[in-house]
């Protein structure tokens, strides 16, 4: 694959799912990225956890958080794909930034390193 991005793909599904319900989720999204000629770096899975606000009236959501390597439109298009899936509660792809993850140390000012 030539100029991929990473992503990270947050997913948001129905917590009332069986396993096998689950597993077909996850399938569905390896399905729509491999049409996507992408990659799956990691799978993150924080399980059953409470929404900061309702979504169809319900608290509760099962997260799923996956990093990506994918290359031009194709962010869109698994987003578009898994909107459309009735499990999925709520789907969000994000440009993964290098400057995001790191912090940078404060200066130190003139004096202060300094004892009287």
């Amino acid at each position: 694959m030539a100029d991929t991005a990473k992503y990270d793909l947050n997913v948001i599904l129905d917590p009332g799912l069986t396993e096998a319900q689950l597993q077909t989720e996850k399938d569905a999204v390896v399905t729509q990225v491999e049409r996507a000629e992408g990659s799956i770096v990691e799978l993150d899975e924080w399980g059953i956890r409470r929404l900061a606000y309702p979504i169809r009236k319900g608290n509760e959501g099962y997260y799923l958080i996956y990093r990506l390597e994918l290359s031009g439109t194709a962010p869109k298009t698994i987003e578009a794909a898994l909107r459309q899936r009735d499990n999925v509660m709520r789907v969000l792809v994000v440009k993964d930034r290098p400057e995001w993850k790191t912090r940078k140390a404060k200066p130190v000012a003139e004096g202060e390193g300094a004892a009287a």
